[in-house]
Order: C-alpha cells, then sequence, then structure tokens
C-alpha cells in the first residue's frame, strides 16, 4: 500500500494537476468577483434604460460558461484544460460527463 502511495506522489502528471488546480482555484475567484460586477452593471443599466443590453448580456453568457468550465476542471468532471490553454469557445460544447 505505501509502495503504491509513493508512486503515485512521483508522478509528474500529478503534481502539474494540483499546481493547475491551484492556478484555476484563483482564476475562479476572480471570474466570479468579474461576474458580480457584470451583475451589478446589467443591473443598473436596466433600471435605467428598461431592457437588457446585449453586450454585457453576452459578456456574462460567456463568463457563466468559462466558470462551469473551471468548475468542472476542479472537481476532476474533464482533463480539458480551460482558457487560456484550450480556445475560449470550447468552454460552450462543454457536457457534464455521464457515468459509465
Amino acid at each position: 500500500m505505501e509502495e503504491q502511495i509513493n508512486t503515485h506522489l512521483s508522478q509528474v502528471q500529478i503534481w502539474k494537476r494540483i499546481f493547475l488546480m491551484l492556478l484555476f482555484a484563483v482564476v475562479i475567484t476572480m471570474v466570479r468577483w468579474l461576474a458580480w460586477a457584470v451583475i451589478l452593471l446589467q443591473l443598473f443599466f436596466t433600471l435605467l434604460s428598461g431592457e437588457k443590453n446585449s453586450h454585457i448580456l453576452s459578456f456574462g453568457q460567456g463568463l457563466a460558461i468559462y466558470d462551469y468550465h473551471l468548475l468542472l476542471f476542479l472537481v476532476f468532471g474533464t482533463e480539458t484544460l480551460p482558457f487560456p490553454f484550450s480556445p475560449w469557445s470550447m468552454s460552450a460544447d462543454l457536457k457534464w460527463p455521464t457515468e459509465k
């Protein structure tokens, strides 16, 4: 058992994943703060104009999809690295994996 643990701990792939998870944990925190800014901006725009701003809406949707991709990676739901290691548009195609 101890030998198996030592084997797993010595794998570079595991340490690379840990580093990327720490990096993306910081990124997802910033993305969520940015999402709150988008929420407030859209709210104020809607209060002042009476309708949603399509540019803010589009940006917010993209940000939400990116957040989803980050979270999927962090919970081991995908091995596909989020942006900037893959195209921004790739996040839109992600689906929650089904159990086998």
